[in-house]
């Protein structure tokens, strides 16, 4: 039994659970927020440790052995995605605190937190194909009801786009998942790879391939269904909006990984190109949309579907290092794109506003938050030092040794849109002089996300503020050991066979028998993890 592995989804149910039972005090529901955050974090890091140790660690629950009962499973992807998770749960605890008014608390703002947390661990750690649909609905109904809290007109607009697309996501979601158990007859991930070699109608799993990367790309925000996003991120809550931005995307982007390298691999020959071409619209349609916008969290908001654009190309190429490098970027934009929104919330505080050419002076007004600012959104557009340069280093490296030339082109050229579309926000924000019309007073107290007002507690904005910042500037100092850590993720998803025998024991070591070690190593060679003997 390893605890640690069902821990980061146990903790913010009871966290959750905890803030609804004391749903009339505001200070109890302030300190669960933090301190669940706070627990959250340690078991995530604990996970991470115990992984990097032992390489795989798996829970049966209800001490049903696989494939019969449910299973959580963590490799080094999982590890590494639920830390981050533990990272922006605790930055966005500690951040909302000082920007959620006591109307959305009243509502159930902080449980609802917990219970999206819950489904995006649950999803991270999932074995089961159905159980991951199930954590995926859990995250659909507390991101709706987040979305929709304080009620206001532009937020129930946004919020009946991103529910009709991501229901519409889920429909595809499930038929795909019933088709695929009436094909192999199991829900088990790992079970399902192993049966996929003799599914009898190859057709049928190139049909299943195309539904799985449909109702995930969507999750995703990937082209061409991915409007809903910019059309609601930047209406809720500036805490919501940076949860969101940070993580809920990723889980669809983590799925497509999953899915593909586990139990659709013998298909990505035939949807490489679909998947390499829909990752270059997203990059160039995002970037695009970003250049035309001028308000802040809606360039932000198109910039994450421009973002998503890279890490689905790392999965397209399909090579251990163009999947290490898709990682990568996964890891750096959740760090890097949760920073930016919150640092837009700070200058909403500040000045009112999150239209630009309403904002100026921040730069001598706010130096820190300037700095902040500019190594976030240089680590985005991928200006070495700093996070982003690697991992758009290595996807470029990648994509130019798979030979595919236009499309490495075109994530340069995005690269470059990116860069322009913050360097916008930073002459409009921090650079140029707040216009005179738009002069804040000194008086001026900044109402909350309900419209009461808030004490001024802009600290507990800065800290998660600087951290994240400062991590961003620590992964690109230390880029060779995380790069060693992606590395080994490229290895396990590009070699499947470890993460089978991991779930189902000794069965799938029996089964595996006769392909060991001649054809175990002919996979090895052509995913180009060992030369040929």
């Amino acid at each position: 039994m390893r605890p640690e592995v069902a821990l980061p989804v146990l903790l913010p149910l009871l966290s959750g659970a905890i803030s609804l039972m004391f749903w009339r005090s505001r200070p109890m529901q302030r300190f669960v927020a933090v301190a669940g955050n706070v627990a959250l974090f340690v078991v995530s890091l604990w996970l991470f440790i115990a992984v990097l140790a032992d390489g795989y660690i798996t829970m049966q629950m209800g001490s049903w052995p696989a494939p019969f009962g449910i299973t959580l499973v963590a490799d080094m992807l999982s590890a590494v995605m639920i830390l981050l998770t533990g990272i922006i749960g605790l930055a966005m605890g500690i951040y909302s605190l000082a920007t959620t008014g006591r109307g959305h608390e009243k509502f159930g703002y902080y449980p609802l937190m917990h219970l999206l947390l819950a489904g995006v661990a649950g999803a991270f750690l999932t074995g089961d194909i159905f159980n991951l649909y199930v954590w995926f609905e859990v995250m659909l109904v507390a991101s709706f009801a987040l979305l929709i809290l304080g009620g206001e007109r532009a937020q129930m607009e946004g919020a009946i786009k991103y529910v009709t697309l991501n229901l519409l996501a889920s429909v595809i979601f499930l038929t795909a998942i019933g088709l695929l158990y009436g094909t192999v007859g199991s829900l088990n991930m790992a079970d399902i790879a192993l049966r996929m070699d003799e599914a009898e109608h190859s057709g049928m799993v190139e049909v299943l391939a195309v539904m799985f990367m449909v109702a995930f790309g969507i999750k995703a925000a990937a082209f061409p269904l991915f409007f809903w996003l910019p059309a609601s991120y930047h209406t809720p809550p500036v805490a919501v909006s940076a949860l969101f931005a940070g993580l809920l995307t990723k889980v669809g982007v983590y799925s497509l990984f999953r899915v593909f390298t586990l139990i659709f691999d013998q298909t990505m020959g035939y949807l490489q190109d679909i998947m390499l071409w829909g990752a270059v619209f997203t990059m160039v349609t995002g970037v695009l949309g970003a250049a035309a916008q001028y308000e802040f969290r809606r360039i932000l908001s198109f910039h994450i579907v421009s973002q998503i654009g890279y890490m689905i190309l790392g999965l397209a190429l399909y090579t251990p290092l163009a999947i290490a490098g898709g990682v990568f970027a996964i890891m750096h934009n959740i760090i890097v794109k949760t920073n930016l929104f919150l640092i837009s919330g700070i200058t909403h505080r500040l000045q009112g506003t999150y239209q630009l050419k309403k904002m100026g002076g921040l730069y001598r007004e706010r130096p820190w938050l300037a700095v902040a600012f500019f190594i976030s959104a240089f680590s985005l557009a991928g200006i070495p030092p700093l996070s982003g340069f690697f991992a758009k280093f290595v996807l470029v490296r990648a994509g130019l040794e798979a030979e595919a030339y236009v499309a490495t082109g075109i994530a340069l050229a995005v690269g470059l849109m990116t860069l322009y579309s913050m360097v916008k926000i930073w002459n409009e924000v921090f650079w140029k002089a707040l216009p005179e019309e738009n002069q804040v007073p000194q008086a001026y107290t900044p109402a909350g996300d309900d419209g009461r007002l808030l004490k001024p507690s802009l600290w507990m904005m800065y800290l998660p503020v600087v951290v994240l910042a400062m991590m961003s500037l620590l992964i690109g100092v230390f880029a060779e050991p995380i790069m060693l850590v992606m590395n080994q993720i490229g290895d396990q998803l590009m070699t499947p066979s470890g993460y089978i025998e991991a779930v189902l024991g000794a069965s799938a070591s029996a089964e595996s028998a006769l392909l060991d070690p001649i054809e175990i190593q002919a996979e090895r060679v052509d995913n180009g993890l060992e030369e040929t003997p």
